[in-house]
Formats: C-alpha cells, sequence, structure tokens
C-alpha cells in the first residue's frame, strides 16, 4: 500500500508526546501501519523527547524503585511466554478495518443520507471521542463542508476526491479549521473511511445543516 496523503508534523508530534485526543490518536495509528514515512518521523520526534528528559535533572528515586521494575520485567517475560493464537481480521462487510480499533464498539451502519451510512465508533478510554465509520456510494459528495477543529480522516476501502488530489487506502486526510471542502466518491466503487473530529463539521447549506444532527459531529 502506497501513501500520498500523510499526517503533519505537528500532529506526529502531538502523537507521540500522548497528547493527541483517543479519537484522532486512532485515526493516526490506523495510517501509521501502513506509512513506512510517518512511522520513521514518529521515531525522529520520540528521539528528540528522549533527548530532552537526558538534558532534565534526575529525580531521586524511592529505595524500592529496582524491585518494582524488575517485577514488571518478570510479569512482562511471563505474559510473553504464553503463546498467543494470532487475532483474526478485523473485517466490515468483508472489508478489513484497521488493527487501531481493537477494543473499540462498532455500531450497526445509519442512514444519513442518499448513498451514506455511518456507523459510530465507541472508545472505552474516552466515551466522548467523535469517532465513526463513513461509507459512501460510487459518485456520491458530502455536503460542502468546514471544520472548527481538526478533521482527520484515513481512507480504508476506496478513494474519493477534493481540490486537495485523491485520497486512497492508506492516506491520512488532515484538514484544519481554515479548510472548507467537499470529498466525491470516486465513481468506481464506494468509499469507507474512518474519520475523527476534534471540534464540530461546518456545513455551508441547508441540506448540511439538517444532517447535523444525525452525523452528531
Amino acid at each position: 500500500m502506497t501513501t500520498t496523503h500523510h499526517a503533519t508534523d505537528e500532529t506526529l508530534m502531538r502523537f507521540a508526546a500522548g497528547t493527541l485526543a483517543a479519537g484522532p490518536a486512532i485515526v493516526v495509528e490506523a495510517h501509521l501501519a501502513s506509512c513506512p514515512a510517518c512511522r520513521a518521523r514518529i521515531g525522529t520526534f520520540e528521539a528528540l523527547g528522549g533527548a530532552v528528559l537526558e538534558d532534565m535533572a534526575p529525580t531521586p528515586l524511592s529505595a524500592k524503585a529496582l524491585n518494582d521494575t524488575l517485577a514488571m520485567l518478570d510479569d512482562e517475560e511471563d505474559a510473553a511466554a504464553i503463546a498467543q493464537p494470532p487475532l483474526a481480521p478485523m473485517e466490515i462487510e468483508g472489508i478489513r478495518l484497521p488493527d487501531a480499533l481493537r477494543g473499540c464498539d462498532i455500531g450497526r451502519w445509519r442512514w444519513i443520507g442518499p448513498g451514506m451510512k455511518m456507523s459510530r465508533v465507541g472508545v472505552p478510554q474516552d466515551p466522548d471521542a467523535n469517532l465513526i465509520l463513513l461509507k459512501v456510494g460510487p459518485g456520491r459528495a458530502l455536503p460542502d463542508h468546514g471544520h472548527v477543529g481538526t478533521e482527520f480522516t484515513y481512507i480504508v476501502s476506496g478513494s474519493f476526491s477534493d481540490k486537495f488530489g485523491t485520497f486512497r487506502p492508506g492516506d491520512l486526510a488532515e484538514m484544519d479549521d481554515d479548510v472548507e471542502h467537499q470529498p466525491v466518491v470516486d465513481p468506481d466503487g464506494e468509499c469507507i473511511c474512518l474519520a475523527a473530529m476534534e471540534g464540530k463539521m461546518r456545513f455551508k447549506n441547508v441540506i448540511g445543516r439538517m444532517l447535523q444532527p444525525i452525523f452528531g459531529i
């Protein structure tokens, strides 16, 4: 899988630092699994973080810190020694879902408009996360919209195009609040995306605003 559209450095730094919210972090993790370039950037940022820690003044450890650490390592070795069967792929309608969704609650498909369905994804560690799977039929256009906050979209299958280009499986579309666009699914098949919002969508037309409560984002 060759990726063309990537996460920004700011997003990768936030992901590496653990400051990205749960929903966007899952979308970025899905992209990282298929993007060696972004994984390499993450490695660079993690190395920089390690260098910063080395320059910090040391903090005295408790007397039992060494024993606690050794006990944790023993527990990890014991767990690794227990053979685990390979996990079955996660799928929806025969389409392989990103492993980043493991542990999440995948809701049923709900009709949200002609040729469009949505499945809300429950995130155990953040019940308020705005994370959805979106399925749009071939040739269908999403309502023209902007964003309050950043929208993160990972393409699971199919493809769509907007004024920024064509987004295919493995690509990450990252649109901040300066962007207004209207994705149109390419005519050769439906498109399934995993999307998260840090804020809300901002629809430009009446139909989009009518759909706002259905999207819930």
